[in-house]
């Protein structure tokens, strides 16, 4: 209790001698932190039980925010490690998360009052982590996998990093930028599907024939042979690549959650979302209509929309809409606007193409278009709510279309790529 009052009266800098009930159990529970991290750094339970008895609670907690202070000097060089082997890939979990969330816990990070908190939001999602870890030891613990994890991917040169993130993307139909995904377990798994399919582990394009050559193999193997041939490839993998240890631990780790994966999909005889396989020359995406590349300034977009809500003509509004606007992002500024009621958005929404129609749809029904297993119709169907206003007459005016029109449209939807739409 001395040593906590004594902290108290840190954090009050002497003014008070009592806080917040929160801010008490905050300082309380980073006092345990502290204390926790001098007892896990021995090797033994029973050299913990002996200190437990023979040190002072004083030398317990000394010691542990020295151990602290070490932990955030060797996570702060892994930092530095990991930003120097950052992987040149547009992918925003993976990006914002090294350039942004991780900079906010190195310089954010509190061990004497809040050595306990994580302190910053980490999206980007490792192949193997534990969760139940705090403070420090789970920074320190991310970014030491992270750095592995991105060694393995510079084994691979980048034209095929970026093609395996790419038809990631487009089979799994959803713009791979602002996905949460793993880029190693798609490396890795792409790695290993090669060498079963009798290729180099360096080479993770596979192509269409590989990729029914592996899906027959797979499904119609009996599960302790499957699980021989991914052991044999990971063992390959890792000899060809002449993976370190540290590397090569991790690995291991991932083996049963990729043999479980491959179990699952033979289960069910569909290999799609988990073998990235090459997309054919004639699977390429129509170009879009809305030009990504003539957007408007935003003074340019402020007179054209008080323009359009001046107006008091529909024809007019729909007009200058029409004759102005030709970029999507531009399109989205406009809808997001406010600056159209009720009939107008219909008007405007009756002037599009089917691809214009299908180009919207896709921005609108994102998440229930993704794996590509609904059928559009069925989706149309299903959804009732929306995020926004415009999304909501996009939604009741395509709804009232005929049906020949609606499948023309969805069929439509398969020739966009995400990669060609901005959502920002």
């Amino acid at each position: 209790m001395q040593i906590l009052q004594r902290l108290i009266d840190q954090h009050t800098q002497g003014e008070s001698t009592s806080v917040t009930t929160e801010t008490a159990e905050g300082i309380m529970i980073s006092l345990l932190y502290a204390m926790d991290a001098y007892a896990l750094h021995f090797e033994k339970p029973e050299e913990v039980l002996v200190h437990l008895h023979s040190d002072s609670v004083k030398k317990i907690y000394t010691k542990g925010v020295e151990l602290l202070h070490y932990y955030f000097e060797e996570a702060k060089q892994l930092y530095q490690d990991v930003k120097k082997m950052k992987l040149d890939v547009p992918v925003d979990a993976y990006n914002l998360t090294i350039d942004e969330s991780l900079p906010i816990f190195m310089n954010n990070y509190n061990i004497i009052f809040e050595a306990q908190n994580t302190m910053a939001s980490i999206d980007y999602p490792l192949a193997t982590d534990n969760m139940q870890l705090q403070g420090v030891f789970y920074i320190k613990q991310y970014l030491e996998r992270l750095l592995i994890e991105t060694r393995f991917c510079h084994f691979f040169n980048h034209q095929d990093l970026m093609y395996v993130l790419t038809n990631f993307g487009r089979i799994c139909r959803f713009n791979y930028r602002i996905e949460l995904f793993n880029i190693f377990e798609l490396m890795i798994n792409n790695a290993v599907f090669s060498l079963i399919s009798g290729s180099g582990a360096n080479q993770v394009r596979i192509s269409e024939v590989q990729y029914d050559r592996l899906s027959r193999l797979l499904s119609d193997c009996h599960g302790d042979k499957r699980a021989n041939l991914i052991n044999e490839a990971f063992d390959q993998l890792q000899r060809d690549l002449q993976t370190d240890q540290t590397l090569t631990s991790y690995i291991n780790l991932y083996r049963e959650e990729f043999i479980q994966r491959v179990n699952n999909a033979a289960e069910i005889d569909n290999f799609k979302m988990l073998i990235i396989r090459e997309i054919e020359e004639n699977e390429k995406p129509m170009a879009l209509m809305l030009n990504e590349n003539d957007r408007m300034s935003d003074i340019e977009i402020r007179k054209l929309v008080d323009c359009i809500m001046e107006s008091e003509s529909i024809v007019e509004k729909i007009s200058l809409i029409r004759d102005h606007f030709v970029s999507l992002h531009d399109y989205l500024d406009l809808l997001n606007s406010g600056c159209l009621f009720d009939d107008e958005y219909n008007a405007l929404f009756a002037t599009f193409e089917n691809f214009e129609l299908a180009i919207f749809a896709k921005i609108v029904f994102y998440e229930e278009l993704r794996g590509g297993i609904r059928n559009f119709f069925d989706i149309i169907a299903d959804c009732t709510e929306a995020k926004s206003e415009w999304e909501t007459y996009y939604i009741k005016f395509i709804k009232q279309l005929e049906d020949e029109r609606i499948a023309t449209v969805g069929h439509l939807i398969d020739d966009i790529d995400y990669e060609e739409i901005s959502f920002y």
